[in-house]
């Protein structure tokens, strides 16, 4: 999170510092020019004295010497020239090839013989090689009798102005660098309890409670966010452990009474005759689907208050219960057809993953009236759309329990189809609610918790519960059989010994 912060910081203050220096850097770069320029100026304004005296005197020996020693001292090639253009005085061999390479010398030339002051020629910025040249008027007004012409090269002036701005640069990145060294530390201070915070939502949204921020750390207004926070987690884990305790309270504390009340109602059996012995058997199954619904009301207490998740293989899972299935398939006269490939890892939700497998082959084995059973898995990546296309073959889907989030990440998915009755799209709707149970099925064992069960552990562990049609049934009618997919993160790492 600080790396965003950086990135958003570290561009203004790119463009603050380039706003401070550039133009700096151009008025360096003027300035070195100008300064070269005015000494190049006053260099032809004085050969231009010591030749009009020179020129009226006859005495040009002198002048002729100094023109050369100036030009072997600076590398300046200083030429007089007389109204036709030609070169009086002066290295004419120097002037003439520098001369060749500056097409805006014919004009400043020309300037100056008319008795105008030239002014400065060519470009001034660095990256142009363009030399300067300066002339000065022998004479004035019409009485002008020459020209004193310099060619400057440059070079030298822009290597100094690109060392100083270089030198700019340097000094422009040490408040950058500055920048940098205190604002990762400073934003990672700042950011560090957000991030605590999203770590412990995290761990909050996959079941557990027990989580708090760190309300010690950060700034005044991130330490008072996060000690809301823990006191907010503090009231939802109390009122959460509340309503379990008092499901598993009311389950415990209704099993004795319920009990006796069974033992009473069968010890009548001996006392009962004719119509009595119906109302007999319906009171005993009333209590014994009363026993059944607190058992699972205590399993679910149980089972919901641990909210760990590890990894585990698959092929572990069912090597311990494939046996067992095909037997209860067999009883009921069904097909059960397992197609898993092997070394599949995932995290398994608490309370294990084979129970909630148990859970659902039971159901198609006892609610469908299907001929076959299928189990099988997949390892998926990518977002829902492929899970689907994947494993579903993209049957429409039901009720959606649990959380696993639409975006990319492997998954493992597990289907458990049949080909039987199945449910329409209204019941799948519904199927994973509690107490829920479709009117063909009243009169079958059960409490319709099962899969509202399985759907909060699914959850829980970071995982989907979700319902859909299953296998084209098998007695040749139209329709679908029922389909429970269960998707659980993928588990990089192997299980623990």
């Amino acid at each position: 999170m600080h790396r965003r912060l950086l990135v958003v910081l570290v561009p203004l203050a790119v463009l603050l510092v380039a706003a401070l220096g550039v133009p700096l850097s151009v008025t360096v770069a003027e300035r070195e020019m100008q300064e070269t320029y005015v000494d190049r100026l006053n260099d032809v304004g004085r050969f231009a004295s010591l030749t009009e005296t020179a020129l009226s005197s006859g005495r040009t020996e002198a002048l002729r010497q100094e023109l050369a020693r100036y030009h072997e001292l600076y590398g300046i090639p200083v030429a007089v020239i007389d109204t036709s253009g030609a070169v009086l005085l002066g290295p004419a061999g120097a002037y003439q090839q520098a001369a060749r390479a500056e097409p805006a010398l014919a004009r400043i030339v020309t300037a100056a013989l008319a008795g105008t002051r030239s002014q400065p020629s060519g470009e001034w910025a660095p990256w142009d090689d363009s030399p300067l040249v300066v002339a000065e008027p022998v004479g004035r007004d019409s009485e002008v009798v020459g020209a004193v012409v310099t060619i400057s090269d440059l070079s030298g002036t822009r290597s100094r102005i690109l060392v100083r701005w270089a030198q700019f640069a340097g000094l422009g990145l040490l408040p950058l660098i500055a920048l940098v060294a205190v604002a990762w530390p400073v934003s990672a201070w700042v950011l560090r309890p957000v991030r605590e915070l999203d770590a412990a939502s995290s761990r909050i949204s996959q079941g557990d409670l027990t989580i708090r921020a760190d309300a010690e750390a950060g700034p005044v207004e991130l330490r008072r966010l996060a000690g809301s926070f823990n006191t907010m987690m503090d009231a939802v884990e109390n009122a959460v452990q509340r309503q379990r305790a008092f499901v598993s309270d009311a389950s415990h504390q209704l099993r004795n009474p319920l009990t006796s009340l069974r033992l009473a109602v069968e010890s009548l059996e001996p006392h009962l005759r004719g119509d009595g012995l119906g109302v007999y058997d319906v009171a005993v199954d009333e209590v014994r689907a009363m026993q059944r619904l607190l058992n699972s009301l205590q399993a679910s207490a149980r089972m919901e208050s641990i909210r760990t998740v590890s990894p585990v293989e698959l092929d572990s899972v069912l090597a311990t219960r494939v046996d067992r299935w095909r037997a209860l398939a067999a009883t009921a006269g069904l097909s059960l057809v397992v197609d898993v490939p092997p070394g599949l890892r995932l995290l398994e939700p608490s309370g294990g993953l084979g129970s909630i497998l148990d859970e659902l082959v039971s159901n198609a084995l006892r609610l469908s009236g299907a001929r076959v059973v299928e189990v099988s898995a997949r390892a998926v990546s990518g977002g829902r759309g492929a899970r689907d296309q994947a494993v579903s073959g993209g049957g429409r889907a039901g009720k959606v329990g649990g959380g696993v989030a639409s975006g990319g990440g492997e998954v493992v998915v597990i289907a458990v189809r049949d080909d039987g009755q199945g449910l329409d799209a209204s019941e799948r709707a519904q199927a994973l609610r509690r107490f829920w149970r479709s009117p063909r099925h009243q009169n079958v064992s059960g409490t319709g918790l099962g899969l509202a069960i399985c759907a909060d552990l699914v959850g829980a562990a970071g995982g989907e519960l979700r319902l859909e049609e299953g296998l084209a049934r098998g007695d040749g009618s139209d329709g679908h059989g029922f389909a429970a997919l269960v998707t659980l993160p993928a588990s990089p790492e192997p299980p623990p010994p």
